[in-house]
């Protein structure tokens, strides 16, 4: 392939990421507009049209939001290629060091961290307006400081070694340096969801043993029949940060925990707890977790292949606008333009995904009343004012989790038939 080939593949491919794109969010809107003077039947029992409204004026809010956030991605990323702003940072940072290992990861840090500075103020937008607005922020501006300060030296402790690592492999070990690439990262992911629950999770909330004794009897009661083995039930401040609820397992081996948020546990019946939680274990029991590891890993060992055959070929520099070949910005090209060769194929784990989640659903129905997961459900999607009306086609390419009402009447049939 040539430069100029190449170029026209990459513009036409990023054109139609963000035509679709901003096409899926236009079907949204208008669909979620259209359904929002009337809550479904299924739903007008257990939620008021006010709750209604604000679902919708909060999904249309993101939506627009997105929109927005498609659009400078997109010249983000021109600008970082073709306009030259790679290449500019590769001839800035190597004033720093003659090195080519501490260049290679200079380099990648500024774009990173660059990267992160042009995208904050959309967060703190999202997070102080948007969020805030709905009734859902908690966070002072202190806390997303001190937060973001952790991520950074979290990144440089962790992320610097790991970064070092691959360009120094990628550098020494021949042809062959994407195995040994595919087998660091492997262990560096493993490693990572062993200390996380322990060592990474503390530094940004706090984390209490479940004190109500009669709660904590019937959730292991309920561990106990699903024959899961946790070193924990433990209870997450949420709500220092939001008013969105959630559960969820984290952890590998000895280091599994069970994990609350208090606005959870404040909102939710016991019965309804359990619930929830029967369908966190349904993925544990239903090896949904360990799929998605192990998909994950051959997904990198083909996308590090790939990027072995495209480390010497001038066209995929030159065609993205860099003029110097070497590891750092292969690495940095290869990463930041693989989205855009992918999106297309979003759906596929969307569908996956909600094929776990409707399989989760079913285990949670068999070990707990399904009645139960319908009212939490109902709550939850109350709570974090999510949609019951999204355009079909948009949940279809977008959504990790079922439409609540096919989600529901999923659970209603699955319970009926326990």
């Amino acid at each position: 392939m040539n430069t100029e080939t190449f170029t026209a593949l990459f513009l036409g491919v990023l054109l139609t990421n963000v035509a679709v794109k901003l096409w899926l969010a236009r079907r949204q809107l208008r669909h979620v507009a259209a359904h929002r003077a009337e809550v479904p039947a299924a739903f007008r029992e257990q939620i008021g049209i006010a709750a209604h409204h604000k679902a919708a004026d909060y999904t249309s809010t993101l939506t627009r939001f997105g929109m927005l956030g498609v659009l400078f991605d997109a010249l983000l990323l021109l600008a970082f290629t073709l306009g030259g702003g790679i290449q500019w940072l590769h001839e800035t940072t190597s004033a720093l060091t003659g090195d080519p290992l501490l260049h290679g990861a200079a380099l990648i840090a500024a774009v990173l961290l660059l990267q992160s500075l042009l995208e904050m103020p959309f967060d703190l937008y999202r997070t102080f307006n948007i969020e805030a607005r709905f009734g859902f922020n908690k966070m002072t501006f202190r806390l997303y400081c001190l937060d973001a300060l952790k991520s950074l030296l979290l990144g440089v402790a962790i992320g610097l070694p790991l970064l070092l690592g691959v360009l120094w492999l990628m550098a020494q070990m021949g042809d062959a340096w994407w195995l040994y690439v595919w087998g660091v990262w492997v262990l560096f992911n493993l490693l990572l969801l062993y200390l996380y629950p322990t060592f990474i999770a503390p530094l940004f909330n706090k984390f209490e043993p479940l004190k109500n004794e009669a709660q904590k009897a019937q959730i292991e009661a309920l561990l106990a029949r699903c024959g899961f083995a946790a070193s924990g039930l433990f209870v997450m401040d949420g709500s220092k940060r939001s008013a969105h609820g959630n559960a969820y397992f984290t952890g590998f081996g000895k280091t599994k925990r069970i994990v609350f948020f208090d606005t959870l546990l404040q909102r939710l019946t016991p019965r309804e707890i359990d619930a929830v939680l029967a369908h966190e274990l349904g993925h544990f029991k239903r090896r949904h977790v360990l799929q998605r590891i192990a998909l994950t890993f051959a997904i990198s060992f083909g996308f590090l292949w790939l990027l072995a055959q495209l480390l010497h070929a001038a066209w995929f520099y030159q065609g993205l606008g860099v003029t110097t070949q070497t590891t750092a910005t292969a690495l940095l090209l290869f990463f930041m333009v693989l989205p855009v060769f992918t999106f297309l194929l979003h759906p596929l784990a969307s569908a996956w995904s909600r094929r776990h989640e409707f399989e989760a659903d079913e285990y949670a129905a068999q070990q707990t009343d399904a009645n139960a997961l319908v009212s939490a459900l109902v709550k939850l999607y109350q709570d974090n004012a999510k949609t019951l009306t999204p355009d079909p086609l948009y949940a279809t390419f977008y959504e990790s989790h079922p439409p609540a009402p096919v989600r529901i009447a999923h659970l209603l049939q699955t319970g009926a038939h326990k």
